[in-house]
């Protein structure tokens, strides 16, 4: 064994150089300490004190022993303290604690607070929001729109539509000053309004290609105008069918018409208060992000 710590390639250098010691050390004639240390290019006392620990405890005797290290002054009491407070209870004054109000509340320090926070993956800081759909179908609805993204019918076309309203044209009312080293770009504070559009969009849930079209309005008007461009860039023989969120325009008599009239078109209309399953809105998320 001690053969094999000298010649392992996972052996630390200091456990590899005890066991060169307490072989160097053994043989018929036991050879002097000072020649062995010599020979190795160490002290004399430390190949004493390792054929020592050797000669007392064997191969056990080379392992380091565990070190009791610095004695924590936190007790646990103390963490459960802030952790439960933190979870239970709010701060006077403040809609959740800070690390500063909690080290006053508990006695310890901020960056105590702020460890203990970090240990538990506590945020108090941070808060998301979630909506419930009161939608009697919403299971139906869920399981046709994800149905369709997973298991997409034979010669039809999956597309994701909806409108992205009140996008404003900007213009500021000096030219911009470009970015510099050590100076980001600059803008004026203020700005001109050139008005405001609304982006029908319909995204191709198999390529993530997408058709779109601009529009001042979001009546059932355009939403029509848009069905109509659908239907000329769409080869003729897929079916399409659309995926919409719950929007009135997209249930107008008017757009039924039209529908009844191209029966390639097939609608399938979100769960109330989830717009979220439409995939398109992630694409005008991309948009809007750049």
């Amino acid at each position: 064994m001690l053969e094999r710590w000298t010649r392992r390639a996972t052996s630390s250098q200091a456990l590899a150089l005890r066991a060169r010691i307490v072989l160097a050390c053994a043989g018929p004639e036991v050879p002097p300490i000072v020649s062995v240390a010599r020979e190795l290019g160490v002290a004399a006392d430390t190949v004493r004190k390792w054929r020592r620990r050797f000669i007392a405890a064997r191969l056990d005797g080379l392992v380091d022993e565990p070190r009791p290290g610095r004695p924590p002054t936190i007790s646990v009491d103390q963490v459960e303290a802030v952790v439960v407070t933190t979870l239970e209870q709010i701060p006077k004054n403040a809609t959740h604690w800070s690390r500063k109000s909690m080290a006053e509340h508990s006695g310890l320090s901020k960056s105590t607070v702020g460890r203990i926070w970090r240990k538990f993956q506590l945020k108090p800081h941070l808060v998301d929001t979630f909506k419930l759909s009161k939608d009697p179908q919403f299971i139906e609805k869920v399981r046709d729109v994800v149905g369709l993204y997973l298991a997409p019918p034979e010669h039809a076309l999956v597309l994701c539509v909806d409108e992205k309203t009140q996008i404003q044209a900007l213009d500021r009312s000096a030219p911009v000053l470009p970015m510099m080293p050590g100076m980001p770009e600059r803008r004026t504070h203020d700005y001109v309004r050139g008005g405001v559009t609304t982006l029908f969009a319909a995204l191709n849930t198999a390529t993530g290609e997408v058709i779109g079209q601009i529009h001042r309005r979001h009546r059932a008007v355009e939403f029509k105008k848009f069905l109509i461009r659908i239907d000329k860039e769409v080869p003729a023989h897929l079916q399409v069918h659309l995926i919409v969120d719950n929007y009135g325009t997209h249930k107008t008599p008017a757009i039924r018409t039209w529908l009844a009239k191209h029966p390639r078109f097939h609608m399938h209309f979100t769960p109330t208060g989830s717009s979220w399953i439409n995939q398109v809105e992630r694409w005008f998320g991309f948009l809007a992000d750049r």
